[in-house]
């Protein structure tokens, strides 16, 4: 799966909230989180992690170019 198609896919999942606070902030993402199974958020972190590496690597490319 392409980047193109990972963020297509990305943008229909996306949940957003407004708060009012750092506070409630806070406790928003913990009760998302929470209310993920455990390969919910392995699967979460495994994509994050694998989006920084591409990011990492592309700045390497840029600086040595």
């Amino acid at each position: 799966m392409g980047i193109e198609e990972r963020s297509r896919e990305r943008r229909k999942r996306i949940v957003a909230h407004r708060s009012a606070s750092y506070e409630e902030a806070e406790q928003w993402d913990l009760d998302y989180w929470q209310a993920m199974t455990p390969q919910q958020r392995l699967s979460a972190l495994v994509a994050i992690r694998r989006d920084v590496e591409k990011v990492l690597a592309a700045r390497k490319g840029e600086t040595s170019k």
